[in-house]
């Protein structure tokens, strides 16, 4: 079983307790950074959101049933007070408990059941070349995302592409797309950038990040862009996990050259895994 299959076997077994990401991570047999990155990947979610939105979720059912204490509730599904659970409880479904108790209904509610993993998020890798790459300038524009706004990506490099070329500084002709500064909770910024040989002369709207030199394992997706999610899931799930090597806690990026066309989505991107032994 895979990292995430793991995670999300522990996460059903215990959400009704008081669960860490540090002990999730445990479960999952890897680091926090590295079941951070791989559990979104393979499920669009943050882990401890998920987690809390099992926990509401099992608390909406049992509300619909007729629940006569709403405190038992609260303290089954983790909240020490029944003010904090009401406040999670509306953040997520819009509705107080006691209302969802009043109408006896769910239907009418996003819940979130447990996640099965999908086989077809695995994929067929390319073995990996390794690279001892130099330090890296990137800029360009960057924003903050969730596991669950990452769909958002491609309007950001839609805002991009245009500056590409016309960057001060520019070095080269190639694009990344940097994920870098996660907190562990599933929020990561990303940038769609160019490397540059200085900050100085930048655009004030325009993210910088810094890359340390860094040993990476190199791989290719092939294809259509909008199927990269099973490369990565694929790497982080399996690769990795039956590797030689641990996540390090670096920055990954996609690299664009000119074997990936960007009017179409077709071709190769590359995928640099940062690594350590």
């Amino acid at each position: 079983m895979n990292p995430v299959g793991r995670a999300l076997w522990f996460i059903e077994s215990h959400f009704s307790s008081d669960i860490s990401l540090d002990d999730i991570a445990s479960a999952g047999c890897v680091s926090r950074f590295h079941l951070s990155r791989a559990f979104g990947v393979a499920t669009g979610h943050s882990i401890m959101r998920y987690v809390r939105a099992r926990r509401l979720s099992v608390a909406a059912k049992s509300l619909s049933n007729g629940a006569p204490d709403i405190l038992s509730v609260a303290l089954e599904a983790g909240y020490g007070s029944h003010e904090a659970f009401t406040r999670a409880f509306r953040e997520q479904f819009g509705l107080t408990p006691e209302q969802v108790r009043a109408q006896r209904r769910i239907d009418n509610l996003e819940l979130v059941e447990p996640i099965k993993m999908d086989d077809d998020l695995i994929t067929q890798l390319e073995p990996p070349r390794y690279e001892d790459a130099k330090a890296l300038l990137i800029a360009g524009l960057g924003e903050r995302y969730t596991c669950e706004t990452a769909a958002g990506i491609p309007a950001l490099w839609q805002r991009f592409s245009p500056h590409i070329g016309n960057v001060p500084g520019q070095v080269g002709n190639m694009a990344y797309g940097v994920c870098c500064n996660g907190d562990g909770t599933g929020n990561f910024d990303y940038i769609c950038g160019v490397e540059v040989s200085d900050f100085g002369r930048l655009p004030a709207e325009f993210a910088r990040v810094r890359i340390a030199a860094q040993r990476y394992a190199v791989f290719s997706h092939r294809g259509h862009i909008s199927t990269i999610r099973r490369t990565w899931n694929t790497i982080l799930s399996q690769w990795l996990p039956d590797s030689e090597f641990k996540a390090a806690d670096a920055p990954d990026f996609e690299r664009y050259d000119e074997r990936f066309d960007p009017k179409t989505g077709n071709g190769v991107v590359e995928i640099w895994v940062p690594v350590k032994s």
